[in-house]
């Protein structure tokens, strides 16, 4: 048998690109061109984990153009705060909000999230860091929103209550930014959460009025 060497990621990435050039992007060049010329008016902006295993246009098959996406560790939406160190989350939102005019806001966790659990150990286990600690320990008042049952429960169990109750930490503080609250209150903007587990491809969303996530079917 020959011996053929692994090719580096960045080969395999631009050999994504040519198969994408050459298969997928030949449906796709009236959407594009359209685009390129009209410029973007997606209707969501979906705010999510960084995490590679989760990318949402793949999960939601989505065309260019559907949703104006914002990612980073734990999916997580800080206060409102525009003198704070962390404005990138903020400036997508303001973006999406007063520039695209979206109507929808998705907040998306995801299973198994490294950012969660990075939260919840305080950072143990984690090599020395200078962002990541101090990211991530936003997120700690959604252990206030952790089930009263928390410490009986099984380690899977612990593990989503925290997931859920990271995403419903962001979307409380994503309705504290003073031109959403707005929109909201007048019915030109909603927010919804979802939670989405690649072992089995199950996705949770939360229904606002009752509190509860439930699976989508």
């Amino acid at each position: 048998m020959l011996f053929r060497p692994q090719k580096a990621p960045i080969d395999r990435l631009v050999d994504g690109y040519r198969k994408f050039r050459r298969t997928t992007f030949p449906s796709l060049q009236r959407d594009f061109r359209r685009l390129a010329k009209e410029g973007q008016s997606p209707k969501i902006l979906l705010i999510g984990c960084a995490d590679s295993r989760v990318s949402p246009n793949l999960i939601f098959a989505t065309p260019p153009g559907t949703m104006f996406v914002a990612r980073n560790v734990g999916n997580i939406v800080p206060p409102h705060d525009p003198n704070t160190q962390a404005r990138s989350i903020g400036a997508a939102i303001e973006y999406a909000v007063k520039v695209l005019a979206v109507t929808d806001i998705v907040i998306k966790g995801h299973a198994r999230c490294g950012g969660v659990a990075a939260m919840l150990n305080r950072g143990v286990n984690l090599p020395e860091t200078d962002y990541l600690k101090p990211w991530v320990e936003i997120a700690e008042p959604a252990r206030m929103l952790l089930p009263a049952d928390y410490e009986s429960l099984s380690e899977e169990k612990k593990r989503l209550a925290s997931e859920l109750a990271v995403i419903q930490n962001s979307i409380m503080n994503l309705s504290g930014f003073p031109w959403v609250r707005e929109r909201l209150e007048a019915g030109m903007l909603k927010i919804h959460g979802l939670h989405f587990d690649m072992h089995d491809g199950s996705l949770m969303r939360l229904d606002h009025e009752s509190g509860e996530w439930a699976q989508v079917r």
